[in-house]
């Protein structure tokens, strides 16, 4: 389930069905759900894509979704599909998060390039979030002294300054730093301190 997927969630069997016509033909991968509840149980956050939910169903409405999903941690995009736009709702469900809020009947092309934006937005995010998980691993490999020595060049701090700040000598820090880099495998200080901003 790692291609991006639009998860529609509307209780409406007539609307799931040909959102996801459409969507499928448009070469987008779907899956539905009848209700918010039975996303929550089959959803993993590993999953990539995005969320495409009415606004109002029986028992949890696609705003309550947005908020559960919120405060489970999950960060994949939401947007909500309502036949009742009215400001207070748009302004509730863009404040949880939100991605984007389209009124029925939805345009087509604007349903689309939203969707799209939506999934982009999700590949990039996820990116970032792998690229640090990535650099926290590396930085793992570290021993205390090295890892408290490369922050402290990320801070600005010479070798010199390191060396007095640790009271150690600077060939000792000089050490460190190598068994860092080759640790890290990075050729140049720059490509380190990256890594270690990454990691943040």
């Amino acid at each position: 389930m790692n291609d991006p997927t639009v998860f529609i969630v509307d209780d409406d069997a007539s609307v799931r069905d040909s959102l996801a016509l459409l969507l499928s033909l448009k070469g987008f991968r779907t899956q539905v759900f009848a209700a918010a509840e039975a996303f929550l149980e089959t959803y993993r956050p590993e999953w990539r894509g995005c969320v495409l939910s009415d606004l109002r169903m029986p028992g949890m409405s696609g705003l309550d979704l947005q908020r559960e999903l919120h405060e489970r941690g999950y960060v994949v995009p939401v947007v909500l599909l309502t036949a009742h736009g009215d400001v207070q709702t748009t302004r509730s469900a863009m404040k949880t998060g939100a991605f984007d809020f389209l009124e029925k009947p939805i345009d087509d092309d604007v349903l689309l390039d939203v969707l799209q934006n939506a999934i982009h937005e999700d590949a990039s995010r996820f990116g970032v979030a792998t690229e640090g998980a990535r650099a926290k691993d590396q930085l793992d490999r570290l021993t205390p002294r090295e890892r408290e020595v490369l922050g402290l060049l990320v801070d600005g701090l010479s070798q010199r300054e390191i060396a007095e700040r640790l009271a150690i000598s600077p060939r000792t820090v000089e050490v460190y730093k190598a068994r860092m880099m080759e640790k890290l495998q990075c050729r140049s200080l720059a490509e380190a301190i990256k890594l270690a901003l990454a990691a943040r």
